[in-house]
């Protein structure tokens, strides 16, 4: 039965001569944000802290917060990308992840070779991989640009990829971040009727957004994250008026 068990999670960044002053001004670092010392000494920024929640088959949580609050890290967390220098993230069943259009993808393979490295990956049969690559041929609507290198894609074009194959196979745990709204209106509406699909069939979803017509329309739940820590955690519409009504 698919879940996820984070307990006591922290996410620390060693920081570097003059990254503090160029973090703070691409306004990565929340006004939270804490500094401390690691092991080594280093100066290291705190991006999560004594984070602990558990997800069940049928829960939708969103991550709700400022820039810097958290909410990628965590989405990043969950996925296996970031590992934490404390606590614990413990997921069962399968992952799909809509985060950075580019991840998991070589730039220099094309586009139909990314598909079918993707599902070896995902341990699909042959026929599987076909049915895949068809599939998403189909909806990314990249023409002869599937046979190029994806290092020669626009930026529209790659999220068009990345999204297309990433809803292409569904998971048991859905990660998402709203990176998936970008795109032209065609494109958006074509991708809201496919990811409505996905969601409804993931057993969990995790979605990060700042609209809250989303959240409203997708979540039974939400952690407010502010500074690295959560400050709320409840049902949706109670945690969107506090988080919408904060001083």
């Amino acid at each position: 039965m698919a879940g996820i068990d984070v307990r006591d999670l922290e996410i620390t960044f060693p920081l570097y001569h003059g990254d503090a002053r160029h973090l703070r001004a691409m306004g990565e670092l929340g006004a939270g944000t804490r500094f401390a010392h690691d092991a080594r000494n280093r100066v290291v920024v705190q991006a999560l802290r004594d984070v602990s929640f558990s997800l069940k088959p049928g829960d939708r949580l969103g991550l709700i917060g400022g820039n810097g609050a958290g909410k990628t890290t965590l989405l990043r967390a969950l996925a296996g990308i970031y590992e934490p220098v404390g606590g614990s993230v413990t997921i069962r069943g399968t992952i799909g992840c809509l985060l950075d259009p580019q991840l998991g993808m070589d730039m220099e393979l094309t586009g139909r070779e990314n598909i079918r490295l993707r599902g070896m990956f995902a341990g699909l049969t042959r026929q599987q991989i076909a049915d895949v690559e068809d599939n998403v041929e189909e909806f990314a609507a990249l023409g002869s640009f599937m046979d190029l290198p994806m290092q020669t894609y626009s930026s529209g074009m790659t999220v068009r990829l990345s999204f297309a194959l990433a809803t292409a196979i569904m998971p048991d745990v859905l990660l998402m971040d709203e990176w998936f709204m970008a795109g032209d209106a065609a494109f958006r509406a074509r991708a809201r009727a496919r990811l409505e699909s996905l969601v409804s069939g993931a057993d969990i979803l995790v979605l990060s957004s700042h609209m809250s017509d989303i959240m409203a329309e997708w979540c039974n739940r939400l952690i407010w994250l502010d500074g690295g820590e959560i400050r709320m955690d409840g049902p949706t519409q109670a945690v969107l008026h506090a988080y919408e009504n904060r001083s």
